[in-house]
């Protein structure tokens, strides 16, 4: 039996020093899925801020139509709501933003964690990581501007098992520390990150976006990605302004991938 963890709201909030991140926070046993649970909250009205948790998901989704795995009780699996005030075309990057707090949350643990474009947090020595916590964005439109964004974090705390399929790509803070952690207070050490960093993309736009990303990315990592319809190889190099991955081609070409798989070739 594992030992208690609670994430309710009062141990959250005992812990939180966020201003307006979390100050409302819903907290499950089991639920479907937390994205959804926040969007149905976003559409009733809900203030921007709000964070729910769920010890366990029944559908929790990842990028591309997959499963997160997430073992009950063990892990965070939580989602924001935001309200930008930003350009939609500004909106994109706000997956980097997440990224970027979430590699400095959890490099502040103690942690070798580096970003994978463009949702991936790994931990381990560049190019060869194991990943950690990924993370889902879901935007809607109204007009011409963003009605509300959610974004659905997963991240693996405490759990010591995979299945055989994750068992050599997935590792947990539990596995590489060797010491369980209060995911409470993880929730609000990484809460008061993305706070920081929100407010940042709010008063700057995408770059406070890329400009995160790119002090944790895994760079120089080569790999593959489809880009116009042909497979092309190179050396991963960075982000550019739009939050598009810069693949530096085997005839020193910079390329811009914006969307679909990053494949590694050596390490990931």
């Amino acid at each position: 039996m594992n030992p208690p963890d609670p994430l309710d709201e009062p141990t959250v909030a005992r812990l939180l020093e966020t201003s307006w991140l979390g100050r409302r926070h819903i907290h499950f046993e089991t639920c479907g899925s937390t994205n959804d649970v926040v969007a149905a909250e976003a559409r009733a009205g809900a203030a921007e801020g709000l964070v729910v948790t769920a010890d366990e998901q029944s559908v929790g989704r990842g990028r591309m139509g997959r499963t997160w795995h997430a073992p009950a009780g063990v892990n965070l699996t939580f989602s924001l709501l935001l309200r930008p005030r930003r350009a939609a075309v500004e909106i994109p990057p706000i997956t980097l933003l997440a990224g970027g707090a979430l590699a400095q949350a959890v490099r502040a643990l103690g942690f070798e964690a580096r970003l994978k474009w463009p949702n991936d947090l790994l931990l381990g020595v560049p190019g060869q990581g194991r990943k950690v916590a990924g993370i889902l964005t879901e935007a809607t439109t109204e007009g011409d501007r963003i009605g509300h964004v959610v974004v659905g974090i997963g991240l693996n705390v405490n759990a010591s098992d995979f299945p055989p399929e994750l068992a050599t790509k997935a590792t947990s803070l539990f596995r590489a520390g060797g010491v369980p952690l209060s995911r409470a207070q993880v929730l609000a050490r990484v809460l008061g990150a993305f706070e920081h960093a929100y407010d940042a993309f709010q008063a700057r736009g995408a770059a406070a976006a890329t400009e995160l990303w790119e002090a944790h990315a895994d760079r120089g990592t080569r790999c593959r990605a489809r880009i116009e319809g042909a497979d092309v190889e190179g050396v991963t190099a960075g982000v550019d302004a739009t939050g598009a991955l810069l693949l530096r081609d085997d005839a020193g070409e910079l390329r811009r991938v914006v969307s679909g798989e990053v494949l590694p070739i050596d390490g990931w």
